[in-house]
């Protein structure tokens, strides 16, 4: 006779199906505390979740930055990938975000990149930041948030500055350069006609007697 060998068990099994999933349980968790305070909102007043810009995006921007000079901040910085990439073309570059783990990431990318000495990352709301001494100006926000931030660039921004709108334009202004498609889409503002500085200027300058 042939002896009873009792059930025989099969692979992928309830108990198998158990022990795998308590071994992901842990992994996921860790995964999740990795990556939250990447992903939670970097502004108090607009729910604006970081998402990292695209190569395309870095191109465009680069591209409204040639021929210009001077200091440059990015509003909401991220992960600083404009910040670096103007710092590598020469510029002074500051940037601004409310997530400290991105500004930590950040400083760190910049050291790595050999830029860190051109580059500054702070830990700031935007509303409580004058940007009044940068000469240029990059933008990553969403549709909520243009209308207030245009009248605060408006208010405090110098004529000779260029503001850089990224996926979402200014809603008054009219763009003096556009580039790039979809996402990727990037707009300059040039102050100095969005205000209308030249003719002003040339109105305040007094005749000089012949």
């Amino acid at each position: 006779e042939r002896g009873f060998r009792g059930p025989v068990r099969q692979p992928g099994g309830q108990g198998e199906k158990q022990a795998r999933l308590a071994r992901i349980e842990p992994l996921s968790a860790a995964a999740a505390a990795l990556v939250t305070p990447f992903v939670t909102p970097a502004l108090r007043k607009v729910c604006l979740p970081f998402v990292p810009a695209t190569s395309a995006q870095i191109q465009n921007v680069l591209k409204m930055l040639e021929n210009r000079s001077g200091s440059l901040v990015d509003i909401g910085s991220g992960d600083g990938r404009i910040v670096i990439a103007a710092a590598k073309r020469g510029f002074k570059a500051v940037g601004y975000e409310l997530n400290p783990w991105l500004v930590w990431y950040s400083r760190y990318r910049a050291w790595r990149d050999g830029v860190h000495k051109n580059t500054r990352f702070y830990i700031s709301d935007l509303w409580k930041v004058s940007f009044s001494h940068y000469t240029n100006v990059v933008v990553f926000g969403v549709p909520q948030m243009m209308p207030q931030l245009e009248k605060k660039l408006e208010e405090e921004v110098e004529c000779n500055a260029r503001i850089i709108a990224c996926r979402f334009p200014f809603p008054c202004w009219i763009p003096d350069c556009t580039v790039g498609e979809g996402i990727d889409t990037v707009w300059a503002y040039d102050l100095k006609h969005s205000r209308g500085c030249e003719t002003k200027s040339l109105e305040m300058t007094p005749e000089t007697e012949s």
